[in-house]
């Protein structure tokens, strides 16, 4: 049937009822989904007629600009997602990476830092002001004035906010000890002499079971507390300050090795910088402190102990210090934790065991 003149078509002519249907209606019949072709020229005719008349508008269709793009490959909706909640769901949904948490790596740095450095801070001034004779008995039973850090965090409550800090600072720094294997192992690979390589990766290893070995040993003196367990907790003090010192010397040695030329950027030529005056304090600071503590314990001189126990806060200090230059190492990384980021995971990024 044609066109009337105007465009108009018949109420009764049943082309108008089969061309008037919802375009995406799920419920329509096979035929409305594949029109005959006199309808389509009927479409096509009145189409025709209405652009033919004068002022007339010519109005996209909205259904058909959608269908084309539902066709196109490679569009999905963004408001899909998987059962999994994972993230969207298509084709590759099993392959996106979909970030549950990211903490700046120089961010976890300043918890380890400031933690435990506040802590001894709050620890010192309470145990100072409440209880001066508990922190200041010795079995010399001589004057003193400064406290050490075992008989301040030695004393209850203080014993509960330490271990308490301690507890929060240890996971953090056994991240940081995996990750800096990693990153060491990855500058191996910037190094052209076979020799050079073997050393350092015999020295990676070093650095790596020395700095868990004293982050176990803080662990030790921390838990054990003089006042509880005196001979096992100088004899665990004694391993913390042995491969703290011996961490820190492997680490600038390792160093050397890596950067046969000197540190490539300013940051790196920092964080050396500061290592190495973190370490040369810590030096000074444990002969001072094995010096006092010989004349304390052997000779009972009056203040002995307070610059023992002055020298060990500066060894504590330096020795955080030290491990606080990963900001230096790291200022852009990020702790990320993720699904699907097992095809970003190579060899060199692994912990050091395999969990059956």
């Amino acid at each position: 049937m044609d066109a009337t003149v105007d465009g108009r078509v018949p109420p009764d002519d049943p082309a108008r009822t089969a061309t008037s249907a919802p375009p995406n209606c799920p419920h329509r019949s096979q035929e409305q989904h594949h029109p005959q072709p006199h309808q389509q020229q009927w479409n096509l005719t009145t189409d025709n007629a209405h652009a033919s008349l004068p002022g007339a508008i010519q109005r996209k269709s909205r259904s058909n600009d959608r269908s084309k793009e539902r066709a196109e490959p490679g569009l999905e909706p963004a408001d899909h997602y998987g059962d999994d909640g994972g993230g969207p769901r298509g084709r590759d949904s099993s392959d996106k990476l979909v970030v549950h948490l990211i903490i700046g790596f120089r961010d976890i740095c300043v918890f380890t830092l400031v933690l435990p450095l506040g802590t001894l801070f709050v620890c010192f001034v309470s145990a100072y002001v409440f209880q001066p004779e508990e922190i200041h008995e010795t079995h010399c039973r001589v004057y003193n004035i400064i406290p050490s850090i075992s008989a301040i965090t030695g004393v209850s409550p203080q014993r509960y906010l330490w271990r308490v800090s301690i507890a929060l600072h240890i996971g953090p720094r056994f991240i940081i000890a995996f990750v800096y294997r990693n990153w060491y192992r990855a500058m191996v690979a910037g190094l052209n002499d076979p020799a050079r390589v073997t050393k350092a990766c015999r020295m990676i290893n070093i650095v790596y079971w020395l700095n868990l070995v004293e982050i176990s040993a803080l662990c030790g003196v921390t838990y054990i507390s003089n006042k509880e367990n005196y001979p096992l907790h100088e004899k665990v003090f004694i391993i913390f300050m042995t491969t703290s010192l011996s961490y820190m010397l492997a680490t600038l040695k390792l160093l050397k090795i890596l950067q046969p030329d000197g540190p490539q950027t300013p940051n790196e030529e920092s964080s050396l910088r500061y290592k190495q005056a973190f370490f040369a304090l810590s030096i000074a600071s444990t002969v001072g402190l094995i010096l006092f503590f010989l004349k304390h314990r052997f000779l009972c001189q009056d203040l002995a102990f307070s610059w023992f126990a002055l020298c060990e806060y500066i060894v504590a200090s330096a020795n955080m210090g030290f491990h606080c230059t990963t900001m230096l190492d790291f200022p852009t990384e990020h702790f990320l934790i993720a699904k699907n980021a097992k095809q970003y995971k190579k060899q060199q990024t692994s912990l050091g065991w395999k969990v059956d």
